[in-house]
């Protein structure tokens, strides 16, 4: 290959046989360019990080979303392939020279306009909202539209064409990107970094990070302005959709990370048009990154939670398949120790594939979305990308535009302003400590030399409940609904049933398998903690009455009684299990399960229930593992000491 980053470039556009990569990292002066054969996998087990000789190579992996069916989640099935560059050649270019050598010339398009008109769009938020979360199918779904166009230019040139403009006008990219393989092309800005797992001098195994970005505020024409921005983050809606997924990703670290996974943030993701708030997550891991990959996907920014209940109404909800969208961009780099992972998400991406050009974009629904705000986002996430290869009117893409001496006027950046500072650091008083504090150091294990058994049925919370376990001194492990068998049931020492989605009082088999469970355990007079749906079955058993919630609790925070301690507690539920007002007592009698004795209830002035105990059990609808329960691992312990009896 040609020396100089003009003939670089031009070989690239020359050779339609030649696949290549053209990455700009965050922060760095330079492009990379990877060039190689590609070849297709079926696994992510498969993606060839050595040669046929043993020889560890660097590979490009485009990981398209139906992949996910690794995980046995649900997705319609495109025949995306899962793609990988198997890089044979790495040349870096200054970045001012890539884009002097880059074409600039307009790539012409035909026909555009989104696939789903946005009353239609609307309609479906609508519904999801309904009939999804409204009967406890999730805390948020995203659900996407594409904006499609018929390319009238080389897709070749199109790519390098759009790469030169996205580095020109987005900023705030994590990766910006073109990818070209035979027949695909993929160019994109993307924000955020879903994985990495990187070798660190004097760290065992690799550092793994993950990058949860959510929460949208969509810039004036003019520019983004303090006061805006701070009344976006004032408003609750999208603050509690950037906590729900932090514990959506909490769920994947704490199933990686030996460590669980520790909380900094949260920061400002500033672009071209939008401006996001995130936080970061770290931990260690000694895992193949192959498998930290499989383990992590895909985001919940752009899929819902939870992660299996999610992909479940995705494929519901959207008609047609994802292909790369929601996927990563993984680039596996050998080192010393093994492969180091960088894995970008594949949002804010233009795809041309067979002469059409597509933008996927979606918005995050929860309980209190307006349709027409969901319907507005897409149209501001997509935009980024248009504008920059010219589909629509380009937006100032830098605050350099506003007259910074005008009355409300935002500095260089965002995130300088005192009062921004002080908004979003307001956000952490909120949150767990134990998810923000370094875990690693001598602490208080109670139940050293116990044993527990957590049921997972279909919410991984159960990772960040077994990690909390662990911290308190118990050797965990987590078994899913459908594999344990009523001798593990019965040989425990201890049973926590998790959370899950559904209707409590269904006759779905994940259900009544929870019933067999809890009912076991109480006929046994064995030690039990149940949470949330677990919890509403175990009240169901005891006589209580089970109710769906007039406005459904995802993602909120509340302050309770539990049983003479006040605890700010974060709650998931669409259904609740209801005493009469005043009720703190029950002495129920169970058919088939003897006697149970006195039962205490925590429950609101209006009869909600919040906990119960009685002798061997204790059951919270909260989710004392979130993040938003400031008092979660104290109430957990005392959780856990009244159900062992200690």
């Amino acid at each position: 290959m040609a020396d100089s980053p003009a003939d670089i470039i031009a070989a690239l556009a020359a050779d339609p046989s030649q696949s290549f990569a053209l990455i700009a990292r965050d922060g760095a002066a330079t492009v990379e360019v990877l060039t190689g054969p590609t070849v297709d996998v079926d696994r992510l087990a498969d993606i060839p990080l050595a040669s046929a000789d043993g020889t560890p190579q660097e590979v490009l992996a485009l990981v398209p979303f139906r992949q996910v069916v690794e995980r046995g989640f649900e997705a319609h099935d495109d025949g995306a392939p899962l793609r990988c560059l198997v890089v044979d050649e790495r040349r870096s270019v200054p970045a001012a020279d890539a884009l002097t050598a880059l074409p600039a010339e307009d790539v012409p398009l035909a026909n555009a306009g989104f696939d789903i008109d946005d009353d239609s769009y609307a309609e479906i938020v609508r519904t999801v909202i309904r009939d999804e979360i409204g009967r406890g199918e999730g805390a948020n779904f995203v659900i996407r539209r594409d904006y499609t166009a018929t390319v009238e230019a080389d897709p070749r040139t199109a790519a390098l064409t759009w790469f030169r403009a996205l580095l020109e006008h987005e900023r705030g990219a994590y990766w910006t990107f073109a990818i070209v393989t035979p027949d695909h092309v993929a160019v994109g800005a993307s924000p955020e970094a879903h994985v990495t797992a990187m070798s660190e001098p004097g760290v065992a195994g690799r550092v793994v990070k993950m990058n949860p970005i959510s929460g949208t505020f969509r810039h004036t024409s003019g520019g983004p302005t303090a006061e805006g921005l701070a009344a976006f983050l004032r408003d609750t809606k999208e603050t509690e959709e950037l906590f729900m997924v932090v514990d959506e990703e909490l769920k994947m670290m704490s199933a990686v990370c030996s460590d669980g996974g520790r909380i900094t943030g949260p920061h400002l993701k500033e672009m071209s048009r939008l401006t996001h708030t995130e936080y970061m997550l770290s931990g260690r891991s000694s895992m193949d990154p192959r498998d930290i990959l499989r383990e992590t996907m895909f985001a919940p920014t752009v899929t819902g939670s939870p992660m299996q209940n999610a992909c479940a109404v995705i494929r519901r909800h959207e008609t047609k398949p994802r292909g790369y969208y929601s996927g990563v961009a993984a680039l596996f780099s050998p080192r010393e120790s093994g492969h180091d992972l960088d894995a970008p998400i594949l949002i804010r991406t233009a795809y041309i594939e067979d002469g059409q050009l597509r933008v996927p974009a979606g918005a995050t629904l929860v309980r209190h979305s307006d349709p027409f705000g969901e319907v507005a986002e897409t149209h501001g996430k997509a935009a980024g990308v248009l504008g920059a290869i010219g589909a629509i009117p380009r937006a100032v893409t830098s605050v350099a535009g506003v007259d910074e001496d005008a009355p409300g006027a935002a500095p260089a950046r965002l995130a300088e302003d005192p009062d921004i500072a002080a908004l979003l650091a307001s956000r952490n008083e909120r949150l767990a400590p134990f998810w923000m504090d370094d875990q690693s150091g001598s602490h208080e294990a109670p139940f050293t030399g116990r044993h527990a058994l957590v049921i997972d049925a279909e919410d991984r919370f159960t990772t960040m409940l077994a990690h909390q376990l662990r911290h308190l001194g118990l050797e965990t492990r987590i078994v899913t609904w459908s594999d344990v068998t009523d001798a593990e049931v019965d040989a425990a020492e201890l049973v926590v049933a998790g959370p899950g989605p559904g209707d409590p009082r269904s006759d779905a088999r994940r259900i009544v398998r929870v019933r067999e469970i809890v009912s076991r355990r109480l006929a046994d007079h064995r030690p039990l903690v149940a949470v949330c749906l677990s919890h509403q079955v175990l009240a169901h058993r005891l006589g209580l009455a089970l109710e769906p919630l007039e406005k459904p609790r995802q993602g909120l925070q509340m302050t309770v009684d539990m049983f003479g301690e006040s605890a700010a507690i974060g709650y998931y539920n669409t259904f609740t299990a209801r005493v009469l007002p005043g009720v703190r007592r029950l002495t129920p009698s169970l058919e088939r399960a003897g006697e149970v004795g006195v039962v205490e209830v925590s429950a609101t002035e209006e009869g909600d229930v919040h906990a119960l105990r009685g002798s061997g059990f204790a059951s919270v609808q909260g989710h004392l593992e979130s993040i938003l329960s400031r008092d979660g691992i104290r109430t957990l312990e005392r959780v856990v000491a009244h159900a062992l009896g200690v």
